[in-house]
């Protein structure tokens, strides 16, 4: 991936040794923000080649050319606007961290490499699945719940932060004002 905003990303493909034993998969919708054209691509050792095109020929042939071709531009065209794009997400994700940092009841890690927080909202008298459910329905937020990634989210929300800055803090102050509440009754 290209999203990354502290250090520069090594691949375990890239160390010593390590491009017979990794393997790779990525795709566009992130970093080219071609999400939804579901077009992706694997690096694989040699002999594994064979048994991955067997296992997703049917599951994901046929990507139309246009999109093929999209992707291909993407690649070898310039990459300023993806910088553009990182050096802006760095921006909003320091305005949610900072915002929900200052949030009773939320912890939240610094993402190094995402454009989502994944804060954790145990603290709150709400499970994570209840407390989206909460956000969304009486206050017009809509995160996910963290058990929706695996049972290592359970106890987090993933909140993207794709949206314009102005849409964002907005919904920051709904999800403080939602938290204060919630404290404050339990």
């Amino acid at each position: 991936g290209r999203i990354h905003y502290e250090e520069q990303h090594t691949s375990l493909a890239a160390l010593p040794g390590m491009r017979e034993r990794v393997v790779l998969a990525d795709g566009f919708s992130k970093a080219y923000a071609m999400t939804g054209w579901r077009l992706g691509y694997g690096v694989f050792p040699r002999a594994l080649v064979e048994p991955v095109t067997r296992l997703v020929i049917n599951s994901n042939s046929c990507t139309a050319a246009f999109v093929q071709l999209a992707g291909l531009a993407a690649l070898r065209g310039p990459q300023e606007p993806v910088e553009r794009m990182v050096a802006e997400y760095r921006r909003r994700r320091d305005l949610v961290i900072s915002a929900l940092r200052a949030t009773p009841g939320i912890r939240c890690p610094l993402p190094q490499g995402a454009f989502y927080a994944f804060p954790d909202v145990r603290q709150l008298p709400l499970p994570a699945s209840a407390l989206a459910t909460h956000l969304l329905e009486e206050h017009g937020v809509a995160t996910l719940s963290g058990t929706a990634f695996g049972p290592g989210g359970d106890g987090h929300l993933r909140i993207s932060y794709v949206s314009a800055p102005e849409v964002l803090e907005e919904a920051l102050r709904r999800i403080r004002a939602a938290a204060e509440a919630l404290v404050e009754r339990a």
